[in-house]
């Protein structure tokens, strides 16, 4: 792990943690806002990443492709990699 990671961690860690103490501050209904809010942008960066995914040209026909395949004509990965 490079050391962006970790600064990047840690700066995560301090985020949750000031959250964590503003939450004992807010009335309840303050608090269903908060829950609202955080639920409408973990959505959007839902949606954002799943319209970066579709994006990807002929990716969903593979997708599609790989849901009929029979599962006998798979090979287990260990078979393939056996020092992953």
């Amino acid at each position: 792990m490079d050391d962006g990671s970790s600064a990047d961690l840690i700066s995560v860690a301090e985020l949750q943690q000031q959250l964590n103490d503003l939450l004992q501050q807010l009335s309840p209904e303050r608090l269903q806002v908060l829950t609202d809010f955080a639920a409408y942008l973990a959505n959007a960066e839902s949606e954002a990443a799943t319209q970066e995914l579709l994006a990807i040209p002929g990716l969903l026909e593979r997708v599609k492709q790989n849901q009929v395949t029979p599962k006998a004509q798979y090979t287990a990965w260990r078979n393939l990699r056996s020092d992953v």
